[in-house]
């Protein structure tokens, strides 16, 4: 296969991370998939893939997967920074050490992966750094405060990271999904603090957790996601930042165009 790539991919055992691995290994590429447990990557080893087990905040167990493909392959052509997860629920309720690992996951094991992979594109003056952020890097809902301020937080480092790398010919893109089907809701409502629901923040507590148990709103396929990564990767000059999936767009319009309080006056509404 003509441009055929050496790809790393976190969080590649489920959701978009799974799906746009295999799809990848079809195209033809070389495809890391790391994950925590190998169950979850199984499939990518049938189709031809490779896995790796890795745990997003373990620095040991980051630098051992990418010495693993360095060793095997000699080179990392793309990094999908794409493992994270959602912690919601009150502040008040959330404990600390639960905030911290949130960021050690969403932020701190991507930039360290980052700058254990740096330096083999520095010295190939080439490469692409795809982060997986979220719509949620530019909006903000209510009780997901440690998960916004890690999107949040993840679009700065991006945005400083892409600047730092130009005169090294690599390209930093960031990844904005809307709600997109893929069990996010799920792992959500296994990281919710259940004290949350007989606390002073019941009435909140209760809409979100009925709306997300509903699942009123469908979310985009996941198909979506895997034929954007596609894009970026073959993309001679892809773009900075790809906002894409259901809801995204809007909502990050609205609150750009009429501003917080309007936002604020919205996300309420729907919470009665």
């Amino acid at each position: 296969m003509q441009n055929r790539k050496v790809i790393l991919i976190t969080g590649a055992s489920s959701g978009i991370g799974k799906i746009t691995a295999i799809k990848l290994v079809e195209e033809g590429h070389i495809v890391y998939g790391a994950g925590r447990n190998l169950s979850g990557l199984n499939d990518l080893i049938d189709r031809g893939g490779h896995a790796i087990i890795m745990d997003m905040s373990s620095q040991e167990s980051i630098e051992k997967g990418v010495r693993k493909v360095i060793s095997e392959q000699g080179k990392i052509d793309v990094l999908w920074n794409n493992a994270g997860f959602g912690l919601f629920g009150p502040v008040e309720d959330i404990s600390i050490e639960k905030a911290r690992y949130q960021f050690e996951v969403n932020l701190f094991g991507l930039a360290d992966i980052t700058r254990k992979v740096l330096p083999f594109m520095r010295e190939a003056r080439t490469g692409l750094i795809i982060n997986t952020s979220s719509m949620g890097g530019k909006i903000y809902t209510p009780l997901g405060a440690w998960y916004h301020a890690t999107k949040h937080a993840l679009e700065g480092f991006s945005d400083c990271l892409r600047l730092e790398l130009r005169e090294f010919g690599i390209n930093v893109v960031v990844l904005e999904p809307g709600l997109i089907e893929t069990g996010f809701t799920d792992g959500v409502l296994g990281h919710f603090p259940r004290e949350s629901a007989e606390g002073p923040y019941r009435r909140i507590v209760d809409s979100i957790l009925s709306a997300a148990k509903k699942k009123a709103i469908r979310g985009s396929d996941p198909e979506l996601i895997a034929k954007t990564v596609r894009k970026i990767i073959t993309a001679k000059n892809p773009k900075t930042r790809y906002l894409i999936g259901k809801l995204a767009k809007p909502l990050v319009y609205i609150r750009r165009i009429f501003g917080d309080k309007i936002f604020d006056k919205i996300l309420l509404s729907q919470l009665r």
